[in-house]
C-alpha cells in the first residue's frame, strides 16, 4: 500500500506541474480543441509516466577470487519486526475514504441521469440524438446521446438551447467529464485535479457556443439567453448544460480574437517534463558476467550480419547437437521454408556463447526483413465522399453571417395560408455546401407547418454558392443548420419607404387591428434607443438606415395596453 500512495504522490506532482505550465501559457488561448486535448493528456500522462521506467543496462565482468573458507554455520530465529510505519494506517483510511466518497458523489449522479431519462418522454431525432421531455422544471442539459429539457422548453424550442447542447454531443463531452470523474478518486486531495475538471468544462462550454454561433444564431440574443441561464442550477454534475461555466468568461471568449495556430507551439512545453520524468524515474540494471570457463576465456560474443544467399537446407552445427531456431522472437525447428531475400540477418550463438545467454543448446537467431504494408487503391468513383459535420474551415456566406441574414429578411416571404391560420415558429433546415460551395439536399430537422416548410426550404435551395468548406487545404462537402423563423406579431414597429428616398422615410407604430390609414393607437410604449429612455418622437425621426434591429414587447397594465420598444443602431 505504500508504494501505491508514493506512486499516487508522483501523479499528483505531475498532475500540478503539467496543469501550471498550462495555466501560464494556454489557458487564455482561443485553441480551444488545442487546450481540450492537453488538458486531457496532462491526466493521462500523470497516471503513465510513473509506470514507464527507463532501463540502462550495465556488465560487469567478474574478478575471480582466492578460495575462502567459512567455519561452522549456526542457525537463529529472529523475530521479524514491523516495516510499515506507524502512520500508513491512518493515511490509507482518510485516502480511502475520501476516495469512496468522490465515486459514491459521481455515481449517484449518473444514476439520478439515467433514472430521469428512464421515466420521461423521449423523441428520438434524425441526427441520432434523442431529446427527452420532463414534466420537472429542469435547466436543459445533455448527456452522452440525449438532451434533456423541460415541457415549457420543449413546447417552445428554443434553436440556440438545442444547437449549444448537439454542439456538446457532437464534440462527445460527456466521455470527457466520465473519464475525469474516473480518475478524480485517485486523485480526491490534489486541487490541481478539480482546478483541471473545472477548465476542462469551460472548454466544452467554448466549443458549443462556438457550435452554436456557427448556426447562424444572433450573438446578442444568445448572450442574453446565456444570462437568461445562468440563474438556472444544474443538479447533474456529470451532465452538460447551457448554464454551465462563469458567464464573464464565456462571454470574453467569445469576442475573442482567433488565436494564431502558431501559438500552439506553446504546447512543446510537455516535452521537458515528460523528459525529467522519465530521466527521475530511470534505473541501472547491471549484469554480472562469467569471466572463466571450463574451456578457458569466453570472449564476448559479438553479432554477426552474414546473411547466407541460400537456404535451401537447414542450418546445422558443426556437431550433431540439436539447434534451436528464434525467428523474430519466436521459436521453431527448421527454416528451410524462408527465401533468403526476406531475411536480414543471422546471429549463430555456439557452444559457451550460447550458455552466456541462458540456452542449453546452440542458437540460430534469424531477423526478417520489414515488409511495408500494401496500400489498396480505391476508386474515387467507388469510394463515397465523407460529409463532415465540423472542418478546418467551415463555408461562409458571401460577406458573412450579416449578408446571410440580409438575404433571409428580404427572400423570405409569409405564406398567405399560415398568416390567414396565425401560424408561426422556427423551422430548423439542414443542407449540404458542396466542393463547389453550392447548396444541396437541403431537408427540414424541425418542421412547424407545411407551408413554413415549404417556404424555408425554398429560399435555402435557392441560395447563392458559398465559399466551400476546406480539410487538410481541400474543399469537402460540409452539412449545415440554419433556423428560419416565421413570427407574426400583434404591435409592429414599421418602416414606410417612399421613392426609395431616405427623406420620405419614416418609422411610425401602429396595432394591427388599427387601421394602416391614421395610424392611431391606444397603446402607451416606453422607448429605448441604444438602452437609453428616449420618445417616439425621437424614433420616428430615427434615419431607418441607422437601425440595426428592434425589439417590442407588449403587455397589459389593467385597462390599458403597455409595451417597450428597444431600438439599437449600427455601430
Amino acid at each position: 500500500m505504500l508504494d501505491f500512495l508514493i506512486y499516487d504522490l508522483k501523479v499528483a506532482c505531475l498532475i500540478a506541474i503539467f496543469y501550471m505550465f498550462y495555466r501560464l501559457l494556454l489557458a487564455k488561448e482561443t485553441l480551444h480543441r488545442l487546450n481540450r486535448v492537453v488538458l486531457l493528456a496532462t491526466a493521462a500522462l500523470s497516471f503513465v509516466l510513473p509506470l514507464c521506467v527507463l532501463t540502462f543496462h550495465q556488465e560487469v565482468r567478474m574478478v575471480p577470487t582466492a578460495d575462502i573458507e567459512i567455519g561452522a554455520l549456526t542457525m537463529e530465529v529472529v523475530k521479524e519486526e514491523a516495516t510499515q510505519p506507524w502512520w500508513l494506517m491512518p493515511l490509507v483510511v482518510v485516502f480511502l475514504t475520501g476516495a469512496i466518497a468522490t465515486i459514491v458523489y459521481s455515481l449517484y449522479s449518473i444514476f439520478q441521469i439515467i433514472f430521469l431519462i428512464k421515466k420521461s418522454e423521449k423523441h428520438p431525432q434524425a441526427d441520432g440524438t434523442t431529446i427527452v421531455v420532463t414534466d420537472h422544471d429542469e435547466a436543459p442539459f445533455s448527456w452522452m446521446r440525449y438532451i434533456v429539457l423541460s415541457r415549457s422548453d420543449y413546447a417552445s424550442p428554443d434553436a440556440a438551447i438545442l444547437a449549444h447542447e448537439r454542439g456538446h454531443i457532437r464534440h462527445h463531452h460527456s466521455w470527457d467529464v466520465l473519464f475525469t470523474y474516473i480518475v478524480t478518486p485517485l486523485q480526491w486531495f490534489n486541487p490541481a485535479i478539480w482546478m483541471l475538471r473545472s477548465d476542462l468544462r469551460s472548454i466544452h462550454e467554448y466549443e458549443a457556443d462556438k457550435e452554436a454561433l456557427s448556426q447562424g444564431i444572433n450573438a446578442r440574443q444568445y448572450q442574453l439567453l446565456l444570462v437568461t441561464k445562468s440563474l438556472s442550477t444544474m443538479r447533474y454534475w456529470v451532465a452538460n448544460g447551457i448554464s454551465h461555466s462563469t458567464l464573464k468568461k464565456r462571454i470574453t471568449m467569445m469576442l475573442k480574437k482567433q488565436s494564431s495556430e502558431m501559438r500552439g507551439l506553446k504546447v512543446l512545453f510537455v516535452l521537458p517534463v515528460i523528459a525529467i520524468s522519465l530521466a527521475l524515474n530511470a534505473k541501472t540494471v547491471t549484469t554480472y558476467l562469467p569471466v572463466e570457463s571450463s574451456d578457458g576465456v569466453v570472449p564476448a560474443v559479438e553479432e554477426t550480419n552474414s546473411v547466407a544467399p541460400v537456404l535451401q537446407e537447414p542450418l546445422t552445427t558443426d556437431d550433431d547437437g540439436d539447434v534451436l531456431y528464434i525467428v523474430d522472437g519466436k521459436q521453431m525447428t527448421d527454416i528451410s521454408g524462408i527465401p533468403s531475400d526476406d531475411i536480414k540477418s543471422i546471429t549463430y550463438l555456439k557452444g559457451d556463447k550460447a550458455r552466456l545467454f541462458g540456452y542449453s543448446r546452440d542458437v540460430i537467431i534469424v531477423e526478417l526483413k520489414k515488409k511495408a504494408k500494401e496500400l489498396s487503391d480505391v476508386s474515387p468513383d467507388v469510394a463515397a465522399e465523407p460529409v463532415y459535420e465540423n472542418c478546418e474551415k467551415m463555408p461562409e456566406f458571401e460577406g458573412g453571417m450579416p449578408a446571410l441574414a440580409n438575404y433571409m429578411k428580404e427572400n423570405v416571404c409569409y405564406p398567405k395560408e399560415a398568416f390567414e391560420a396565425n401560424v408561426q415558429g422556427r423551422v430548423l433546415v439542414s443542407f449540404i455546401i458542396n466542393e463547389n460551395g453550392e447548396v444541396s439536399d437541403a431537408s427540414i430537422m424541425q418542421g412547424v407547418e407545411e407551408h413554413l416548410d415549404k417556404e424555408a426550404l425554398r429560399v435555402i435551395s435557392t441560395m447563392p454558392n458559398w465559399s466551400p468548406g476546406l480539410q487538410d487545404g481541400k474543399p469537402v462537402k460540409v452539412r449545415y443548420t440554419l433556423p428560419v423563423n416565421f413570427r407574426l406579431a400583434s404591435t409592429t414597429v414599421k418602416i414606410e419607404n417612399n421613392n426609395n428616398a431616405e427623406k420620405n422615410t419614416r418609422i411610425f407604430i401602429r396595432n394591427s387591428d388599427t387601421s394602416s390609414a391614421d395610424h392611431s393607437d391606444d397603446t402607451k410604449y416606453t422607448v429605448f434607443i441604444d438602452d437609453v429612455e428616449s420618445t417616439k418622437e425621437a424614433l420616428e425621426a430615427l434615419p431607418p438606415s441607422s437601425i440595426d434591429h428592434i425589439s417590442v414587447d407588449k403587455s397589459s397594465d389593467g385597462e390599458k395596453s403597455t409595451g417597450i420598444i428597444k431600438v439599437y443602431t449600427k455601430k
